[in-house]
């Protein structure tokens, strides 16, 4: 129901953007966000977008990591610049609804070379 897009392989210090789109049995969608696995990680929160557009950020990307979203589309994106190889991860996208029942999409790679 989520669909995640946008991931690949790059060399450090380039940019990827990440998309996710919900399908439209999915209805009410209030926050948006991205986390993220790396390999014998824990999955991590990396950045939330409220309805109105407020974000917040893990540590380890302010100032590089932009999320955004449109609401006409039920999408939310995430800008990724300046990638350091410790950003290296599959990245899930998840929403809440406003009955804060949450979805999650199925994961698109990121893989950033020295």
């Amino acid at each position: 129901q989520l669909q995640a897009s946008g991931g690949g392989l790059v060399q450090a210090g380039r940019s990827l953007r990440l998309s996710c789109a919900a399908s439209g049995s999915i209805s009410s969608i209030n926050v948006m966000g991205w986390y993220r696995q790396a390999p014998g990680k824990q999955r991590e929160l990396v950045a939330v977008i409220g309805s109105t557009g407020t974000a917040n950020y893990a540590d380890s990307v302010k100032g590089r990591f932009t999320v955004t979203r449109d609401n006409a589309k039920n999408t939310v994106y995430l800008q990724m610049n300046s990638l350091k190889p410790e950003d290296t991860a599959v990245y899930y996208c998840r929403m809440w609804n406003t009955n804060k029942y949450d979805y999650w999409g199925q994961g698109t790679e990121v893989t950033v070379s020295s």
